[in-house]
């Protein structure tokens, strides 16, 4: 075993079954292509002390860390991670009678889930001799690596969408990290990342292009079962969907639990996209096993303006087996949820994290969420980067004809 315990057994394509050695430095599977994802000896654990042991250990996601990939606690790269809040939302107007709640990732370091992949993506790379490493990002994931790359003493490029926010693009550079503007989305940004690295000897860390990023994505789900296993576990999680890399890892999350004996229970994921740019729900509405990409992407939630994700296969196969689906909403109910959830419950939220706020009331109107539910809201990020009537303004501009672009 490890010397942090760590179980980690194998690295797994469910595309191809190849199964590939975790101690070889590796992104895609060799084989085909696909993502590959983790796997442990879970029937080495003793579930039920793992999770006593718990309460003793530090708040951060390293809690969870013999379901995590790294074998060495001095590889360990963390600046405290992890186990962020569950707010109760009370009343909420769009979905009388339903019990809402909202875990928050926007006080995490860097300000936003990025941060839990990159800490334990950026651990393990380190621990497998990584020298450099590089990401195309639409923005908090950048500011992540940047920071986590910072604290490994690793040399950082991130790529950026010319409209990225501009804090994001200072935040990169703040931290040390070569920042290279692109025209276009995402998915321009990631071609020419992929394209101006590939003579270089620096590690692609980009959303499912390596294996464990979802690791620490998956803790969110571990949290999720800790958290609320003792009182009100949800019903449903309403998560904001660009690469889907979140949706991939609580449904791992979830099955390892279930395989474990530790819970039966396994909420059904709804993926929340804008309307402009919404290749997962269009998907999962025509029963399509892969995503094709969104023409002309549009939205203010620049991580939502993600027109082709990559093992698309696997977002698609984590919402379908929860039983749950996919839902759009207008770029106009993300601002207007921004300030709800601002004004009302003290909530800052980003665009993204705003965008589960909306999407209440469709949920709610198709049957999709009942009066006896308990909804989980997944926060993926702060708003404070983000100007609240600058976002008016696009959205007011969008109206009248023109197209929304991230401020």
């Amino acid at each position: 075993m490890a010397e942090t315990g760590s179980l980690l057994t194998s690295l797994e394509c469910r595309a191809c079954c190849a199964s590939v050695d975790p101690s070889r430095l590796v992104g895609t599977c060799p084989t085909c292509g696909h993502a590959l994802l983790a796997q442990y000896d879970l029937a080495r654990l003793d579930a039920r002390a793992w999770v006593g042991s718990w309460p003793a250990r530090a708040p951060s996601l390293w809690r969870y860390r013999e379901l995590l990939p790294v074998q060495h606690s001095s590889q360990i790269v963390s600046l405290g991670e992890g186990y962020s809040p569950v707010l109760p939302l009370n009343d909420v107007p769009a979905a009388p009678g339903v019990r809402v709640r909202l875990k928050d990732d926007g006080g995490l370091p860097t300000g936003s889930f990025k941060a839990r992949g990159m800490s334990v993506a950026v651990s393990r790379a380190r621990e497998l001799g990584v020298r450099a490493v590089y990401v195309p990002s639409a923005g908090n994931a950048g500011v992540a690596l940047s920071a986590y790359g910072a604290r490994a003493g690793l040399p950082v490029r991130v790529y950026l969408p010319e409209r990225t926010p501009a804090p994001m693009k200072v935040g990169c550079r703040t931290y040390g990290a070569q920042v290279v503007e692109v025209p276009g989305t995402l998915r321009e940004a990631g071609a020419a990342a992929r394209a101006a690295e590939a003579a270089q000897r620096s590690f692609d860390l980009s959303t499912l292009r390596e294996p464990y990023r979802v690791e620490g994505k998956k803790t969110m789900g571990l949290e999720i079962f800790e958290q609320l296993r003792d009182e009100e576990f949800p019903s449903a999680i309403v998560y904001p969907t660009g690469g889907g890399t979140g949706l991939v890892g609580m449904h791992k999350a979830f099955e390892e639990l279930r395989a474990l004996g530790l819970s039966e229970r396994r909420p059904r994921l709804y993926a929340v996209q804008p309307e402009g740019c919404a290749p997962v729900v269009r998907a999962l509405r025509d029963g399509a096993t892969a995503v094709t990409p969104w023409e002309d992407p549009s939205t203010i939630a620049p991580g939502l303006l993600v027109p082709a994700p990559f093992s698309s296969e696997r977002v698609l196969e984590a919402v379908r087996a929860s039983g749950g689906g996919g839902v759009t909403v207008r770029d106009r109910e993300i601002v207007d949820a921004m300030a709800e959830l601002a004004r009302r419950f003290g909530v800052s939220a980003s665009p993204e994290g705003a965008a589960t706020y909306a999407a209440l009331g469709s949920l709610v109107r198709t049957g999709a969420v009942h009066t006896d539910d308990t909804v989980l809201l997944y926060n993926t990020g702060t708003g404070l980067p983000f100007s609240l009537p600058e976002l008016e303004r696009l959205v007011a501009g969008a109206s009248e004809g023109a197209s929304p672009e991230a401020p």
